[in-house]
């Protein structure tokens, strides 16, 4: 009888059960996946044949057996991908409304410094995005100026932020 190979201390040993919590919890990843829409699957970073996988698993939806046994397939192939980049994904996308109003509120700082500085800040700005309009921007910042002083509503304001976020 062969003595079996001594344990190496450097060696990191897995229980089975360590090994079958990691294998659902990447199914449920690949659920997940499979649940989004296509331009959602779009914006996420992955390998084709996840992809294709997902795709597949799509089809097999109604077939209940053959949809268990590729989901456990879709957990195989989650093992090769980088986690991280699909985790960040599936952030952005379960955390959409957060990214929005962080942009919304992005636009409405540079519409208040545009008012605020006036030509230089416009200057910076289409120096930085020179897909904008000199003469509509200008004409928003010095609208939106008077009626700043004018003390009205501020349809000038959202407009110049709807035409930031329109061109940016």
């Amino acid at each position: 009888m062969k003595n079996p190979q001594p344990y190496d201390e450097e060696d990191e040993w897995i229980s089975k059960s360590e090994i079958k919590r990691e294998a659902d919890r990447l199914k449920k990843i690949g659920a997940e996946l499979v649940a989004l829409t296509n331009p959602q699957l779009a914006t996420i970073e992955m390998s084709p044949t996840l992809r294709e996988a997902i795709a597949l698993a799509k089809r097999l939806k109604d077939k209940r057996e053959a949809y268990r046994r590729h989901m456990n397939y879709i957990g195989k192939v989650m093992r090769s991908e980088n986690e991280e980049l699909i985790n960040a994904g599936l952030d952005k996308i379960r955390n959409k409304h957060i990214y929005q109003a962080q942009a919304q509120l992005a636009l409405e700082k540079q519409r208040d410094q545009l008012i605020s500085e006036g030509d230089e800040a416009i200057n910076a700005l289409l120096e930085a995005h020179p897909q904008l309009e000199r003469q509509k921007l200008r004409q928003l910042v010095r609208q939106a100026k008077k009626e700043l002083t004018q003390e009205k509503p501020g349809k000038a304001h959202h407009e110049l932020v709807s035409y930031l976020k329109q061109a940016l």
